[in-house]
């Protein structure tokens, strides 16, 4: 039966793509039967368009769309509105419908008014996962297609190693070619997996030239070994994820072409021998603008089309005179230096690609919500991508504004407040120094107005983001800076990094790469010890800021290297969120004490939502168990205050007198008390019809409800004795058998609680999270972030009635006010890692040390006879070399402990092989009912996958 239903499904899905493959071919004959020869030729051109053109000039370019039938537009400045309607129009007197085209490297917010622009290319490649990048791609397709817009001239792929390359710079990712490599691959897929074709550009590589092309060809002489290493690496990647477009550069590149002034746009050794013959590209290629002065001055118009269709090139950008154009490919037709089978294939290629991108079948732009629509996902992303850009570089030392320091922040080139000044001076008392460039004469008083201050804050605003003329920097700003300052000053750079270069003696250098409301906030979050920046240079700046450099303190991944290595990871997880099992998640990978795989993937709740980064917090779940309610335990056994071999009454009067009292700590944490394993305890707050009950549950927080079950949910304060209560009379089943209980953590929670006279999470933070700088890590995550930083978990429909995100899922934490020894921890991989590279280190981290080694070593051993477990932490199990399931994988050695979580959570550490693995999901979002992720059974996949590494 089998068999039958796939060879239906086979047979749909085959007849489906004749189908398609049918009507493609069809729709294409009969456009192409209608192209005479000079429309033929009119079809490999892209002309300018400008919506923010005058009436006249709009009906100029009607009239010549109607005259030549050309094959597409390349619009620029203007407005969203006004280009929908021009489309609109354009599109409805075409022949042949027009391909629209971008330039909308940084989103179409890069040329129309009223839209929000995402980063440039540079800051974005100061953060080490592409998720983000993906996600930009996602929401730059959607405003392209919302525009009416096949094709966008992005991503930019060329490798920026001149620091004084004036047209590239900012526009590249960087330096790093793996980074330019993956983060080119996703804007591409972003892009192109929701239906806009992305272009490579500027082939071979624009990244090494002083000389811009819109003014002079630019020479490159490297030779062809070096090019092959450096600049065509990004294109040959691209090329074989399956990019759609290539443009190519006006470069003089001797290597590949030493015809003098002769650029590889129009060179046939460049776009017809290398570009497509060695390298095998099938798609379009474009060239770059022909009226730049690199063509314009040494090819006259027309001759510079005709040359580069010779070249090899499918579509040419901007032609110029359409007339001489046409007059001088159909001479060198008459010449036969050009086929007319090369001009057939070339405009049919055309044409398959507005059929495969919706031309076939064209509806108008409806212009109703179209500013908020192309603003929909901006925002949220670049939130996001402030935050994880943030690259601390040169220090040892970070700030605190949450201490009584009197703290002084020096706007320079600032004349007036900015959100971030404002909510310095507004929030933490900081004296602002507003330094305008007309006020340069400011800066000799200022060193004597500091000296009262303990902290220092340098923010230089507002300067150019090309290299020229030192970005536009007054030179008593450089000078200032290139002063000789107290070593704890900090130091943030709202812009180009390069700038630096020009004053680089200074130390704690935070790079933001923006200056705009969202590195502002992302900025403040950092300076207030909110999140940390995980971020790296994405060029080199001096000799001592050297491409990749990042904050010390903080382990990062050697991504050029392991990612590679790892690389089944990201094929697992996106197969993963395609198939709906997970909306997002962080994977980590800890080697011999050093991260060398940290990446954030996905959605934190669903379409429209925020992207993953290493920032977003997560519910831990029952990895709570471990990594606050043991540890605590741990901590307050050597510290002589509690014996697990004593009971439970020994430490909780209000268990004396209870059959439970007699329970010990040890059987506690190897879940062998005999107690149920869980207790519905919301189902006494509620109604017969499910509603809460509105004496002990409301709305809003007020004197007798502070326990908040979500942030729109509060409980009454005290309900604790009724859970007590229903624990001390929930049944106890075969003690001393392996019964798996989140009752056992309930009490193992009091316990450190009852003898600490801390909250878990007090005790918790003191003794383990704030030493560790583990800044996410606790519990009631609302009081640390808000709440689109927090990944969502259920929608709850049986108890809350509500999407569940910024309080704990599970259900019994949560009528405990979000703290319990089971459940309610939050935190990002990042800082979980800390921990367990703590726990690997035998409770010793950074010169610290946190538990006793043997303490360490007791609790993370197998410890009882009847099950797997080790004391508080989960461990493989003891056959796993021969089990059918192996647990948690089988090539976990026996010396791994850990935990996994309901919410589809896990870490492992393994001794032996002195590898730590972190999986950070919110697997239940919608809905825990969905199967997805138990049957890809994606945590111990990846683990093996991670073991098939470092086992070579």
């Amino acid at each position: 039966m089998k068999k039958i239903v796939l060879f239906i499904i086979c047979f749909v899905v085959l007849n489906n793509i004749q189908a398609q493959s049918h009507a493609q071919k069809k729709w294409v004959r009969k456009q192409y039967a209608t192209l005479s020869l000079n429309e033929k030729i009119a079809q490999l051109m892209i002309i300018r368009a400008h919506s923010a053109w005058d009436a006249a000039k709009v009906d100029s370019l009607a009239a010549v769309i109607k005259k030549y039938n050309v094959g597409g537009l390349c619009f620029f400045q203007g407005g969203p509105i006004r280009e929908a309607l021009q489309t609109n129009r354009f599109q409805s007197i075409a022949k042949t419908p027009l391909l629209i085209t971008m330039d909308a490297e940084w989103g179409v917010g890069m040329r129309l008014d009223s839209v929000d622009m995402f980063p440039r290319q540079l800051s974005l490649g100061a953060i080490s996962s592409s998720n983000l990048i993906y996600q930009m791609g996602v929401a730059v397709a959607a405003q392209c297609k919302r525009l009416g817009i096949q094709v966008n001239y992005a991503p930019d792929i060329d490798v920026n190693n001149n620091p004084s390359n004036p047209v590239i710079n900012d526009r590249s990712f960087g330096q790093n070619i793996d980074r330019v490599i993956e983060h080119g691959v996703a804007y591409m897929k972003g892009m192109q997996d929701n239906g806009v074709m992305a272009t490579a550009k500027h082939f071979p590589g624009h990244g090494d030239v002083s000389v811009d092309s819109h003014y002079d060809l630019p020479v490159i002489n490297k030779s062809r070994a070096e090019l092959d290493s450096m600049e065509l690496k990004p294109f040959k990647a691209l090329i074989a994820a399956g990019i759609g477009s290539v443009m190519v550069a006006h470069l003089s590149v001797p290597a590949i072409d030493n015809t003098p002034k002769f650029a590889t746009s129009l060179s046939p050794k460049a776009v017809n021998e290398l570009l497509k013959k060695e390298l095998g590209f099938k798609g379009i290629s474009v060239t770059d603008a022909i009226d730049m002065k690199a063509i314009a001055n040494y090819f006259p118009q027309g001759e510079s089309s005709a040359q580069a269709l010779i070249a090899g090139n499918d579509m040419i950008c901007l032609p110029g005179d359409i007339d001489k154009s046409l007059s001088k490919v159909k001479q060198a037709i008459k010449e036969k230096k050009l086929r007319r089978r090369d001009i057939k294939e070339r405009v049919k290629k055309v044409l398959n690609a507005k059929y495969q991108y919706g031309l076939s079948n064209l509806t108008a732009i409806d212009t109703t919500n179209l500013l908020a629509d192309l603003n929909k996902s901006v925002g949220v992303i670049k939130a996001a991508m402030a935050s994880q850009s943030l690259t601390y570089c040169k220090s040892n030392i970070l700030p605190d504004l949450l201490s009584a320091k009197k703290t002084a922040y020096i706007a320079l080139n600032a004349g007036f407040p900015t959100s971030l000044t404002k909510a310095l001076a507004e929030q933490y008392g900081v004296t602002i120094f507003y330094v305008a460039a007309k006020d340069t004469n400011k800066i000799a008083s200022l060193q004597s107005s500091l000296s009262g201050f303990d902290q220092v804050i340098v923010g230089l605003h507002n300067y150019s983001k090309r290299p020229a003329n030192k970005f536009e920097i007054p030179n008593a700003f450089i000078q200032f800076l290139n002063e000789s300052h107290p070593a704890n000053w900090i130091h943030v750079i709202l812009g180009n990094p390069y700038a630096v270069g020009h004053f680089n003696k200074i130390q704690n250098i935070l790079f933001a790469y923006e200056d705009n409301i969202y590195t502002h906030k992302a900025v403040l979050n950092w300076l207030e010890g909110k999140t940390q920046a995980t971020g790296e240079l994405p060029v080199t700046v001096s000799e001592d800021l050297p491409f990749g450099s990042t904050y010390k303190n903080v382990p990062s991944p050697n991504n050029t290297v392991e990612n590679e290595k790892l690389a089944a990871i990201d094929s697992l997880v996106q197969d993963a969120i395609a198939k709906k099992a997970i909306p997002g998640c962080q994977v980590l990978v800890a080697k011999n004490n050093e991260i060398v795989f940290n990446k954030a993937y996905g959605l934190t709740a669903g379409e429209g939502s925020a992207a993953v980064t290493l920032d977003t917090y997560y519910d831990l779940a029952s990895v709570t168990k471990v990594s606050a309610s043991t540890v605590s335990i741990m901590k307050l056994a050597d510290e002589g205050k509690v014996d697990i071999n004593k009971t439970i009454g020994d430490y909780l009067p209000w268990v004396r007198g209870n059959q439970k009292a007699q329970i010990t700590l040890k059987d506690l944490l190897l879940h062998q008390a005999g107690l149920y394993p869980y207790i519905k305890f919301y189902e006494s707050l509620q109604n017969a019809d499910k509603s809460l009950k509105a004496n002990l549950v409301t709305k809003v927080q007020d004197n007798g409800h502070n326990k908040m079950i979500t942030p729109s949910l509060y409980l009454q304060d005290n309900w604790k004795d009724t859970i007590e209560q229903k624990i001390l009379n929930s049944t106890v089943t075969s003690p001393g058998k392996y019964v798996y209980s989140d009752n056992d953590f309930i009490f193992l929670g009091q316990i450190v609680e009852q003898v600490s006279g801390m909250s878990l999470n007090e005790y918790a933070t003191q003794n383990f999270y704030s030493p560790l700088k583990m800044k996410s890590t606790g519990f009631l995550p609302l009081q640390k972030t808000n709440i689109d930083n927090i990944a969502a978990t259920e929608v709850d429909n049986y108890y809350r009635n509500e999407l569940i995100r910024g309080a704990v899922h599970d259900e019994g934490a949560s009528v405990m006010g979000g703290i319990a020894g089971h459940a309610g921890l939050f935190s990002n991989a990042t800082d979980l890692a800390k921990m367990y590279l703590m726990l690997l280190n035998k409770g010793q981290w950074e010169g610290k040390q946190y538990l006793n080694p043997a303490t360490v070593a007791q609790y993370t051993a197998y410890n009882t006879s009847n099950s797997r477990r080790g004391l508080g932490f989960d461990k493989p199990e003891k056959n796993n070399s021969t089990s059918k399931d192996p647990y948690p994988s089988l090539s976990a050695s026996p010396s791994t402990f850990g935990h996994t979580g309901f919410t589809g959570t896990c870490v492992w550490a393994d001794p032996e092989s002195n590898l730590l693995y972190i999986f950070l999901s919110n697997r239940v979002y919608p809905t825990r009912d969905n199967k997805a992720f138990s049957s890809l059974n994606l945590r111990p996949t990846i683990q093996e996958a991670i073991y098939r590494v470092y086992k070579n």
